[in-house]
């Protein structure tokens, strides 16, 4: 039996700048200051990870990796595709869960909770391939299903090996012989798994789908992990011959999340962007359920643009799958370089969107602001909208706007720029010697308020990162919530940051005499 693998400051001297003590670690004050730069600069780091678990031999334990580079389709070295197909609530998202070793499908005990195409790069015996989640298969489906059904045809049709999942304890359905007629007329490698085969016992059921014409059921439970090595052995071997620049490094596009409420337009925005059905859309709210990637070019740059699930509450007040999808949500977010949320320009803002927002910017991505349905939208409305930015969301008044139609197309040529700029904004940088001088000359004109009979003085100050730019101000007192906000204010009006959060720390100098009577107090205290 397998068992699942683990997952895995500038310095420098000016006249009247003392010196800084360094002293150990410290923590955030309740004022929001830090006695060490060290400190604040641990506090900025970006601390999301991914544990990457490597399948080594067979009979070790599947693994993989979730595709987050952004490069799964590069020009040199693409890797093979392996699409798990099979009809509704046959364990295709478990099995998907399963190769790579940690939960990352959606997975839930009813049909149809994966809708579209879901990629992931996963790697066994040292080959890396991309593994293809699809929706619940039924040929003769209507409605919202068949659009399903139809991404995991195309899925199928697009792959290099083809897993079909069946249930072993079901045995072949009428939907499973139509789905097997498809892929035997397809001519691909497929790979039949005979799934929830959870003891020895369960192997003579599988032995029954001999009858679907696919060759050897692979008798597997994929959520006790039971024949998961053998498995991907048979994936393995039926993977197409490693072309010669296999496993070179290749630089992938940027990174693009849509976010938004459910049915504001994502899926239809990034159908009209691709020039292809690659999300399932239907009126229905809800109906994206994984974070979906599709490679996109918008005036000669590509894009990897990925579609999220709709988020309609916080992740703790939400269930099931839901709660699944937001989480794969805030993940795609942190993975991306810029989010892109799409407002419904028809209807009021809502305080959901202006969360949806705020999640940005706290997790300081670029922004840009896309107000879909512009084509609909009379002159009362776009009157009223233009009052409501101006109440609303004056807090991220530096984000690109743009007005779309995801329907019609409209404007959608415009995302490329706003995009651009964000990102530019992102990564800027201001040089030590500008960002001081610039700051010297703002505090002589507007000095920080008063405090406790005391006038804060600020010694110095440095650019500590990009993405976004971090400032550290290093002062000989605490300095007001306001005056942070008006230093910001001025950072964007004299240097511009479009498109990005600006992150203002302040360090605050400890005299000799003041630590040595901390100290002291401190001592009294704890006797």
């Amino acid at each position: 039996m397998s068992r699942d693998s683990s997952d895995g400051a500038d310095s420098g001297a000016d006249s009247g700048v003392g010196g800084l003590s360094a002293g150990g670690p410290s923590e955030e004050r309740a004022d929001g200051t830090w006695e060490s730069e060290d400190d604040w600069l641990a506090m900025s780091d970006d601390e999301s990870g991914h544990g990457v678990a490597v399948g080594e031999s067979a009979g070790s334990d599947p693994a993989g990796e979730a595709a987050d580079d952004g490069d799964l389709f590069g020009p040199v070295g693409k890797p093979p595709l392996v699409a798990i197909v099979g009809r509704p609530n046959v364990g295709k998202s478990t099995l998907v869960n399963r190769i790579l070793g940690r939960r990352e499908a959606v997975v839930e005990d009813v049909p149809g909770v994966t809708r579209d195409r879901v990629t992931y790069e996963a790697n066994w015996r040292g080959r890396t391939f991309v593994l293809v989640d699809t929706g619940g298969w039924e040929p003769d489906a209507l409605g919202l299903q068949a659009e399903v059904s139809a991404q995991a045809e195309i899925g199928a049709f697009a792959a290099d090996v083809v897993v079909m999942v069946v249930d072993a304890t079901v045995g072949a359905t009428d939907t499973d012989e139509a789905v097997a007629r498809v892929l035997r007329k397809a001519r691909k490698p497929v790979v039949l798994v005979a799934n929830k085969v959870d003891t020895a016992k369960g192997e003579s059921d599988a032995s029954g789908l001999w009858s679907l014409g696919l060759g050897e059921p692979h008798a597997v439970s994929a959520l006790h992990g039971r024949g998961s090595g053998d498995l991907l052995d048979a994936i393995f071997a039926a993977l197409p011959e490693p072309p010669p620049e296999e496993g070179e490094p290749r630089s992938g596009p940027r990174r693009v999340a849509l976010l938004g409420r459910p049915n504001v337009g994502k899926s239809s925005l990034l159908n009209k962007l691709s020039g292809e059905n690659r999300s399932v859309v239907d009126s229905v709210a809800g109906t994206t359920r994984d974070p979906v990637d599709s490679l996109v070019t918008l005036a000669g740059v590509t894009w990897r643009f990925i579609d999220t699930a709709g988020i309609r509450r916080r992740v703790r007040e939400a269930s099931g799958a839901e709660y699944y999808s937001s989480l794969r949500t805030a993940t795609a977010l942190r993975e991306a370089e810029v989010a892109v949320v799409l407002l419904d320009a028809s209807e009021p803002l809502a305080e959901q969107d202006l969360r949806i927002i705020d999640m940005v910017v706290q997790a300081g991505r670029a922004l840009v602001l896309a107000f879909n349905k512009w084509d609909i939208l009379d002159e009362d409305r776009h009157e009223v909208l233009e009052k409501e930015i101006d109440r609303q969301l004056h807090h991220v008044s530096w984000a690109p706007r743009v007005n779309v139609s995801a329907k019609t197309g409209r404007s959608i040529e415009k995302l490329t720029p706003a995009i651009e700029t964000a990102l530019d904004g992102w990564a800027q940088r201001v040089s030590t010697a500008k960002l001081n001088a610039w700051l010297g000359a703002l505090i002589a004109a507007t000095p920080p308020p008063v405090r406790g009979g005391r006038q804060p003085k600020v010694l110095f100050a440095t650019q500590a990162g990009t993405q976004p730019p971090r400032f550290v101000l290093f002062a000989s007192g605490f300095l007001e919530a306001t005056y942070r906000r008006f230093l910001e204010r001025r950072l964007r009006e004299d240097f511009g940051f479009p498109g990005t959060p600006v992150e203002v720390a302040v360090r605050v100098k400890e005299s000799r005499k003041g630590g040595a009577r901390g100290a002291r107090n401190r001592g009294s205290r704890g006797s």
